[in-house]
């Protein structure tokens, strides 16, 4: 059962694939770093190129700690809450 549920995906995937890159008039519209990436229009200013970048360090401080944390939860220290509460 779990290959035939991987064939599918992998066929789903594969079908899905070229769905997802830009046509040939949104290629053109959109500027050189970005294009065959994306449909609709790019970004319009330096002010769309600020917010994009600054919410992927947003997203990647937030990946970097959630896994930090995840890994190693420093519960055994005596201030973590997990102490406070069943003491």
């Amino acid at each position: 059962m779990g290959k035939v549920k991987t064939i599918l995906v992998s066929l789903v995937l594969f079908i899905y694939a070229p769905v997802s890159f830009a046509c040939e008039v949104c290629k053109s519209n959109q500027p050189k770093m970005l294009e065959d990436i994306t449909h609709g229009q790019g970004p319009q200013g330096n002010a769309d190129y600020l917010i994009t970048w600054s919410a992927a360090v947003i997203v990647a401080f937030t990946l970097f700690f959630s896994i930090k944390y995840l890994v190693k939860p420093k519960e055994n220290r005596p201030g973590h809450i997990k102490n406070i509460v069943l003491e």
